[in-house]
C-alpha cells in the first residue's frame, strides 16, 4: 500500500496496536500543538520501524499534554532494505542533506567511515539520528535505517563479511560505464562506500582494489561532490542491481 501524505507522520519509540495510547514528549507537543496548530480529535499516522503505520488521533487531556491513540494500522511492516550505505562524514550542511538522501534512496544501514582524507567530523549522532528520522517521516518510509557509530576504514574492512560486496567509487576507473558491473551483481548483496570530499588516497585506493569483496565502479566522465556522488551512487545500485530492478 503506497503511503498517505495527506496526513502528517510522525515516528515513536513505544510500540503500537489498537488502542496504544502514547504521550507526546515535549518537542512533540510543540510541533503537533504549535506548529502544526492541530486540535483535539485530529489525525496523524504514527510508526516506530518495527510495528507497521498506524492512523492515531490527538487527544488533549490537558492544556499542555498531548496523548495520540492509536486506531488502525494503515500500512504493515515492511523488511529493512538491503543497502548498505558507508560514507565518510562530510561538513555538516553536506552531510544532513546526503544522509536524509541515503533514507530516500533505501539505505537499510548507514555506517560512518573515518578515512585518512576525511574532513567532516561527527559531532552529534543524535543530529544524524534526526535527519534519518525527517527524512523517513517526510517521504513515507516505514524501515527507519540503523545508523552504526563511527568506524575507521581498515578496521571496518578487517572486520568485514565478504558474503556482502563492497562498491567504491573510484575515479580511476579505465571506464565510464558502471553499468555492465553492477548488473552482473544482481541478487549479490551490497554495500556502497562513498569517500570525502578530498577522495580516497592513494594507499586507500590500492587497498581497496586489493580486496576480494571489493569492486571499483565509475561515475561517469564528470566529477562529482560526494554529497552528488553518493546520490547519482544509489540511484545506479538501485536501479541496476537493488530493489529498483
Amino acid at each position: 500500500m503506497r503511503a498517505n501524505f495527506r496526513l502528517q507522520r510522525l515516528h515513536i519509540e513505544d510500540a503500537l496496536h489498537a488502542g496504544a495510547a502514547v504521550a507526546a514528549n515535549a518537542d512533540q507537543f510543540n510541533y503537533l500543538a504549535n506548529v502544526l496548530r492541530l486540535e483535539d480529535g485530529a489525525e496523524i499516522l504514527l510508526f516506530n520501524g518495527r510495528d507497521g503505520e498506524w492512523r492515531a488521533t490527538l487527544s488533549f487531556p490537558t492544556r499542555k499534554k498531548i496523548v495520540l491513540i492509536a486506531a488502525e494500522q494503515t500500512r504493515a511492516q515492511t523488511p529493512m532494505p538491503d543497502l548498505h550505505y558507508l560514507f565518510a562524514p562530510l561538513k555538516t550542511g553536506r552531510m544532513d542533506y546526503m544522509v536524509q538522501k541515503a533514507v530516500e534512496m533505501g539505505a537499510g544501514v548507514m555506517q560512518p567511515v573515518m578515512t585518512q582524507h576525511v574532513q567532516g567530523k561527527i559531532t552529534s549522532m543524535e543530529r544524524l539520528r534526526a535527519n534519518v528520522i525527517e527524512a523517513a517521516e517526510q517521504c513515507g518510509v516505514i524501515s527507519v535505517p540503523v545508523l552504526e557509530a563511527p568506524v575507521r576504514l581498515r578496521d571496518l574492512l578487517d572486520r568485514w563479511d565478504a558474503s556482502r560486496r563492497i562498491l567504491f567509487c573510484d575515479e580511476g576507473e579505465a571506464t565510464n560505464n558502471p553499468l555492465p558491473v553492477l548488473q552482473a551483481l544482481k541478487g549479490t548483496p551490497v554495500a556502497l562506500l562513498i569517500g570525502p570530499e578530498g577522495g580516497f588516497s592513494e594507499e586507500e585506493r590500492l587497498w581497496l582494489r586489493g580486496l576480494s569483496f571489493v569492486t571499483a565502479i565509475p561515475l561517469g566522465t564528470r566529477i562529482l561532490r560526494a554529497d552528488t556522488a553518493a546520490v547519482a551512487a544509489m540511484a545506479l545500485v538501485q536501479a541496476a542491481c537493488g530493489d529498483w530492478n
